[in-house]
């Protein structure tokens, strides 16, 4: 079992950053690929980025690719997502995810764990 915590996000101006953390309680964290989503107002649930257990592979929506960047301290069981250059699009609650043993998936279904979400506001 797998808790998620996400914390960071905030109103920031556009061309701003943000730094999205996602802290994780349960001992097979560190066996889990770990992904961010967002939804915006009307819109459906959308993949963000996903990070591998090992940290070492990662993958990014078109949308948000040289803009965020994924992370993960498996010490310290956080997942962090990196936001610069903010777009009023980037508007949206950003959740993050856990895939047990998961590989890069970028499926809503494929995630095994969720946390209650953090509203990102940028305004114009």
């Amino acid at each position: 079992q797998v808790q998620l915590v996400e914390s960071g996000g905030g109103l920031v101006q556009a061309g701003g950053s943000l730094r999205l953390s996602c802290a994780a309680s349960g001992h097979t964290f560190s066996s889990c690929a770990v992904g961010w989503f967002r939804q915006a107002p009307g819109k459906e649930r959308e993949f963000v980025a996903v990070i591998a257990w090992s940290g070492s592979g990662t993958y990014y929506a078109d949308s948000v690719k040289g803009r965020f960047t994924i992370s993960r301290d498996n010490a310290k069981n956080t997942v962090y997502l990196q936001m610069n250059s903010l777009k009023p699009e980037d508007t949206a609650v950003y959740y993050c995810a856990a895939d047990y043993y998961g590989v890069l998936a970028t499926a809503i279904a494929d995630y095994d764990y969720w946390g209650q979400g953090t509203q990102v506001t940028v305004s114009s």
